[in-house]
């Protein structure tokens, strides 16, 4: 039998070109251990960064009962959808927030490919400004001044993508690149890129983390 902790929520928030049921398998742990939890999906390649922080974090946000302490648990470009609105707002009762394969410094696939036919019509408008340049959001954000913990994956399915990316990297993000100044820790696992939602080690990772502001070092 699952525990329930009484007004404690967790969102979940995907990354680009996802949708919420890569979050099926975290979100049946989350409640497990007690949580009440939003997995949200939102249309992530039709807008801007800045326009998708503004209308998708208010709208998760009205799905939590009033008083809860708020979690949020990100996937990819799911973190800085976060990182650009506390950079403007504030969350009442806000907790902590881990975010998995984060481009917090932008990302050197988006630089190589951005020019490439086709690129924004997959990714839409909030990947053309992943990248590490002069369009790069990410970049722009600043520290983190909330409670936040990072998964980086050192794995990779991709190894085109890698070719592009400095090592260690999880074939879409460099470890370097997922680091954020004033995050209070960070975890580096083997597990790539589009599977840091599913491996059961990242999940224990992030419920360890929730309950207790840190990551369970491996011995």
């Amino acid at each position: 039998m699952s525990q329930v902790r009484a007004g404690e929520s967790v969102v979940l928030l995907h990354g680009l070109a996802r949708t919420d049921r890569c979050f099926s398998k975290m979100e049946s742990a989350l409640v497990d251990a007690g949580y009440d939890v939003v997995n949200f999906g939102y249309p992530s390649r039709s807008n801007d960064i800045e326009s998708l922080a503004a209308e998708v974090i208010p709208d998760a946000l009205s799905q939590i009962e009033v008083g809860n302490t708020v979690h949020f648990v990100t996937h990819s470009m799911g973190g800085i959808l976060i990182r650009q609105y506390l950079g403007e707002k504030r969350i009442e009762n806000l907790g902590r927030v881990v975010m998995l394969g984060p481009p917090n410094k932008g990302s050197q696939v988006v630089d190589k490919l951005q020019n490439v036919p086709g690129f924004e019509l997959v990714n839409g408008p909030a990947g053309m400004q992943l990248g590490t340049g002069e369009l790069s959001i990410p970049s722009t954000l600043g520290a983190a001044d909330f409670e936040v913990g990072i998964v980086a994956g050192t794995r990779s399915i991709n190894l085109i993508l890698s070719t592009m990316l400095p090592s260690p990297d999880d074939g879409k993000v460099s470890v370097e690149n997922t680091k954020l100044e004033g995050m209070v820790d960070h975890i580096e696992l083997p597990v790539a890129h589009p599977f840091l939602m599913t491996n059961k080690r990242v999940i224990e990772q992030v419920i360890h983390f929730l309950e207790t502001g840190k990551f369970e070092k491996e011995q």
